[in-house]
């Protein structure tokens, strides 16, 4: 069975960029991060899903949580 994709009605991406830039971390390391995790995201992935041009799977979500020690709340925060 294929993995959910969550569909990005709500600013994921936005949301992913501003913790990730409020704890200075550049994508790439993100990125590898996320690889040292065993989850697969790239760095032009994760440029897409900043900017909502992709959709996010949900280990990918649960990944980015974990790297970026946050929680789903504030990553699924809707803007104001």
């Amino acid at each position: 069975m294929a993995e959910q994709k969550i569909k990005q009605d709500i600013p994921i991406g936005e949301n992913i960029r501003r913790i990730r830039q409020a704890q200075k971390i550049g994508q790439t390391e993100l990125v590898r991060r996320l690889q040292l995790e065993g989850v697969e995201m790239t760095r032009e992935a994760l440029v897409k899903l900043e900017r909502g041009t992709q959709h996010i799977r949900a280990s990918q979500l649960r990944g980015l949580r974990d790297a970026l020690g946050t929680t789903y709340d504030e990553l699924l925060e809707e803007s104001l």
